[in-house]
Parts: C-alpha cells; sequence; structure tokens
C-alpha cells in the first residue's frame, strides 16, 4: 500500500485547511485509514479514523467538532478537514492505512506540514 498525504500548510488560527491521502496498490475495502499527527518534542499521536467502508469513525477529543475525516472511493482517497485550527494544532500529519484486522498501522505516508500561527 503507498500512501501520499498532501495539503499542509501556514494558516492562521481559526483558519481551514483540508489533508488528502492519496492510496494505491490495492484495493482498501477491508482497511481502516488514519490520520496521526506529530509535533515537535511530542511523540505521535492518533487525530482520527475510519474504516475504508465509511463506519467506524473516531476522533481524538481534542479535534471532536472542529474535524472530519472522510473518502472519495472513487479516487482511493481519504480527507481530513480541519476547521477552527488552533497553533496547538502545529505538527506533521501523517496518513497511515492497516487491515481491519490488524492491531498496528503499517503503511504511511510521508507526511505533510501543518503550522498554525496566532
Amino acid at each position: 500500500v503507498q500512501l501520499q498525504a498532501s495539503g499542509g500548510g501556514l494558516v492562521q488560527a481559526g483558519g481551514s485547511l483540508r489533508l488528502s491521502c492519496a492510496a494505491s496498490g490495492r484495493t482498501f475495502n477491508n482497511y481502516r485509514m488514519g490520520w496521526f499527527r506529530q509535533a515537535p518534542g511530542k511523540e505521535r499521536e492518533s487525530v482520527a479514523a475510519m474504516n475504508w467502508s465509511g463506519y467506524t469513525i473516531y476522533y481524538a477529543d481534542f479535534v471532536k467538532g472542529r474535524f472530519t475525516i472522510s473518502r472519495d472511493n472513487a479516487k482511493n482517497t481519504v480527507y481530513l478537514q480541519m476547521n477552527s485550527l488552533e497553533p496547538e494544532g502545529t505538527a506533521v500529519y501523517y496518513c497511515a492505512a492497516k487491515r481491519t484486522s490488524s492491531v498496528r498501522y503499517d503503511s504511511w505516508g510521508q507526511g505533510t506540514q501543518v503550522t498554525v500561527s496566532s
């Protein structure tokens, strides 16, 4: 599975960005897709995830109500719409994939930088 993340950039606090994760290499019907982030000096943390079917959606508490994960089957792409961004959201954002039966995510994109200025 190959994943290509894009859409990061510099935005002011309160602004919005939409991240994209283009997936290729196989069909993803039995996969779970996740977005993670890692801020400087901090551990990587989970942001949002969903099964490719569109069900079993998860959001970290710190993004609930502000971020939305979705996918476009025709484009094999998963999105993370991020609204009301806060400076604490500055991080490298990664998309990842795993079979729904697996414990760990085993395919990772290269990451895209999101910088939120105050």
